[in-house]
């Protein structure tokens, strides 16, 4: 044993020595590399990053200042986009009311609730082309084209918003519309005197109202949905109690019989064309 390993250190001896001394002698190593180079050829070129630099300086009259808060709102409207779509519109009345079938057919996975949303959302832009399509008009064109400031475009573009919502809330609620109801007890908690017209009602007494509205809407027509699948429930659940199959889930045997009363009603083009005539 011995023998062995005094043979290999002495192979290994012999076989480092030659390496070092031409390593040594700076000589290729191993046998037919090239030799190599640190150094940058003179027709190469570095590349060139631009300075980046971020300064602040303090204003020097009231109209930089101005404009500064004019910036500020305007990248808080931007950031707040989503949630005016989702609650300046009819929006969340239709996506509440689809969860409601969902939850009444006994479905689970199916459809997922993004595809319900995305439903929700492109039926929403439907119904408030018009309303878009107006405001583009009286303020976002006259704006890009420097024809009114920020403020007056932001007055134009309330008024058909409020328009929109006002015409949601005109239904009759308890003897007199709805938007008496919700708006008048908004005011009553902000302590502000009863408004002459409809112009001088202000967006964040008029939103929350009609938020309200629009939940109390969706609840009820999702209330109406649910009492012919929670009879078919019912039914199912009597004879298998009947039977005496209490171990058995009713809403396992009831689901295929709500799907298919759906589907012979035609139950999602009723649905899309009652939600459309309610906000129509």
């Amino acid at each position: 044993m011995k023998t062995i390993i005094c043979l290999v250190c002495l192979v290994s001896f012999l076989a480092v020595q030659p390496a070092g001394a031409q390593s040594a002698g700076n000589e290729n190593f191993p046998a037919g590399s090239t030799q190599g180079t640190s150094e940058m050829s003179e027709g190469m070129t570095g590349i060139d990053f631009p300075n980046i630099s971020f300064s602040a300086s303090a204003p020097q009259d009231g109209h930089q200042v101005a404009f500064s808060i004019e910036l500020l709102l305007l990248l808080s409207v931007l950031t707040l986009a989503p949630s005016i779509m989702l609650l300046c519109t009819c929006f969340l009345r239709f996506s509440i009311v689809l969860d409601f079938i969902k939850r009444a057919l006994s479905l689970q996975q199916v459809p997922p609730t993004a595809v319900l949303n995305g439903i929700a959302l492109f039926m929403a832009l439907f119904c408030m082309r018009p309303t878009f399509q107006r405001l583009y008009t009286d303020a976002f064109r006259p704006l890009s084209n420097n024809e009114i400031t920020l403020s007056e475009a932001y007055s134009r573009a309330e008024k058909p918003i409020k328009l929109w919502m006002f015409s949601q809330m005109d239904e009759q609620q308890g003897g007199r519309p709805a938007y008496e109801s919700y708006v008048g007890n908004f005011l009553k908690m902000a302590q502000l005197d009863q408004p002459k017209n409809l112009d001088e009602v202000p967006m964040t007494i008029i939103i929350p109202a009609y938020i309200l509205h629009e939940l109390t809407v969706a609840f009820k027509i999702g209330i109406l949905l649910y009492i012919p699948f929670i009879v078919i429930d019912m039914v199912v659940a009597s004879i298998l109690m009947s039977m005496g199959m209490m171990m058995l889930p009713p809403v396992q045997i009831s689901m295929p019989f709500k799907l298919m009363l759906f589907v012979l009603v035609d139950g999602w083009g009723l649905l899309t064309m009652q939600l459309f005539n309610s906000v129509m």
